[in-house]
């Protein structure tokens, strides 16, 4: 059977998802992620991901560390932890350039307690960021941990709204907004879900911080636990990965309420091979890379990924590079096919 589409190894990249823009883009490390995103996390904007425990929330910052290091060499990089529970062994593992990265004055053990403190260093890395005239990714891990200046010096026999965090907030955001765009700096908030006291009808999610993330955010993904991935080893299962998905619930780059599902492998980061073979047996292309589906695309699918895991390094990487550049290609061909036959005011729109 002839293949629907031919990919070609000098195909699409990044910027080809969707009209040509003056964007700049980070991959996520996983292209149907990156797809959803318009191309991947926004340079010189705020963006937001959100999720419960275990969903790689910290994961998905160290990949984005990671491929700014690969696309922007003199990049830079500000992490700010403020749960004081980053491994920093494990995120080297999984792609982190440690050496690279600025943690504060005193390394990975900087203290980062409140939002303002957050503040004043946001606006200091700003300055840094403009005067070496190179992209920044400057991370904030987590939101929830990190209090405020009146809430620490507050009675604490009296209660709290959270309110002075939430005020803090959205100061921070009217303040520095244009200046992240301006130094062309990432700024990416990891939040924690929560539910929302009282909701009957309608998202009943929330996270904190006020409403000034839901305001200034130009990306914002929830990530969410699916499933999780066993393998049997002497007799004993062992979870190897997660299988997560992600909606992003606001888009101000590409179309919203995309979403999209991979795997994560402990260890090793998103699975972006196995995603884009899972989604192309999804829309029913597995026979453009050579894959037969038979009855069962599901066994097709493991068979696949099984067999290409006993390549050689050049022939695995062709293989991931044209899964690659067909997930694109669909998704592109789809998009287009989706947008109005018509503009509301203007011309019939060219095929």
């Amino acid at each position: 059977m002839v293949a629907r589409y031919q990919p070609k190894v000098n195909g699409a990249t990044g910027g080809d998802y969707f009209p040509a823009r003056d964007l700049e883009f980070i991959s996520s490390g996983c292209t149907l992620l990156d797809l959803v995103l318009g191309g991947g996390w926004i340079i010189g904007r705020p963006v937001n991901i959100v999720g419960d425990k275990s969903v790689g929330k910290t994961l998905i910052a160290i990949e984005a560390s990671a491929n700014l290091r690969r696309k922007f060499p003199r990049g830079n990089i500000w992490y700010r932890e403020s749960e004081a529970a980053f491994d920093i062994s494990y995120a080297k593992r999984v792609g982190l350039p440690a050496d690279k990265v600025d943690f504060g004055l005193e390394g990975i053990d900087t203290l980062w307690d409140t939002v303002d403190q957050v503040f004043d260093d946001a606006e200091h890395c700003i300055s840094l960021g403009a005067k070496s005239k190179q992209p920044g990714l400057y991370i904030i891990d987590s939101l929830d941990a990190l209090t405020s200046d009146e809430e620490r010096k507050r009675d604490r026999s009296k209660g709290t709204y959270g309110q002075s965090k939430a005020k803090t907030m959205s100061e921070m955001f009217r303040v520095l907004v244009r200046g992240f765009k301006k130094s062309r700096i990432c700024f990416m908030v990891i939040s924690q879900i929560r539910d929302k006291i009282g909701a009957t009808f309608g998202v009943k999610y929330t996270r904190t911080g006020g409403k000034a993330l839901d305001f200034y955010s130009n990306q914002t993904v929830y990530l969410s636990h699916i499933g999780t991935i066993v393998k049997t080893v002497n007799g004993m299962k062992r979870v190897l990965g997660v299988r997560i998905r992600a909606k992003c619930t606001k888009n101000k780059v590409a179309e919203s309420f995309g979403e999209c599902e991979f795997v994560i492998r402990f260890g090793y980061g998103i699975d972006d091979f196995r995603a884009n073979v899972e989604w192309l047996a999804q829309v029913g292309a597995l026979e453009d890379i050579g894959v037969d589906a038979g009855k069962s695309a599901l066994e097709a699918v493991e068979k696949y990924l099984i067999e290409s895991d006993k390549l050689p390094d050049d022939k695995y990487e062709a293989r991931v590079r044209n899964a690659q550049i067909l997930v694109r290609q669909i998704w592109k061909e789809e998009s287009i096919a989706r947008q109005p036959k018509r503009q509301k005011y203007g011309e019939r729109r060219a095929e």
